[in-house]
């Protein structure tokens, strides 16, 4: 019988590793040429953190719904995130000093923005596309078909994630729609 301190070190590097996986994931899908194309997200560091963002919030609120174990996974999937901020900031030449305040503007964007989408999802369409317009697009004047097409892509993965295995996801495998929504 293996002692409770390798349990729970086996158990966190499983967490770890299924937080990098869903990761990487909402990274490479918010990489997607569609959303900057087609799709009008502006292709700047920040709309490409915005779009990140906005994926890891799904699979977030997902694992908010996937009960207490997943808790952990969440957490960790977030940390995952600004520890790759921080270590991208050093790479582009961010002093020491200037890291971690840019990096806590970061938490800071990411919970006001997961704050938001959650509120407009339970006020429906219109606050999604509002949402998503202020967030997401910032300073950019997108198409209105074009934040349309993105509120139903952020649907269409809601309820993809909400109908997948939670075992899976738990396990760091995560699947995403396609995100070429026609407006």
């Amino acid at each position: 019988m293996r002692p409770m301190l390798f349990d729970r070190f086996f158990q966190r590097r499983r967490t770890e590793r299924a937080a990098a996986e869903l990761y990487l994931a909402a990274v490479e899908q918010a990489r997607q040429p569609a959303f900057y194309g087609q799709l009008g997200v502006p292709d700047t560091l920040e709309g490409r953190y915005d779009m990140i963002i906005l994926h890891v919030w799904m699979v977030m609120r997902r694992l908010g719904r996937a009960g207490a174990g997943a808790e952990s996974l969440a957490q960790a999937t977030v940390e995952r995130m600004f520890d790759d901020m921080d270590r991208n900031l050093r790479e582009m030449g961010v002093t020491d000093l200037r890291v971690g305040k840019r990096v806590r503007h970061m938490a800071e964007a990411f919970y006001g923005r997961a704050g938001a989408y959650d509120k407009a999802l339970g006020e429906g369409d219109a606050a999604l596309v509002a949402a998503l317009t202020r967030n997401l697009y910032q300073a950019a004047e997108p198409a209105p078909a074009q934040v349309e097409a993105v509120a139903r892509y952020v649907r269409a993965q809601l309820a993809h994630l909400d109908n997948g295995d939670t075992e899976s996801l738990c396990e760091g495998r995560v699947s995403f729609v396609s995100p070429e929504v026609r407006a």
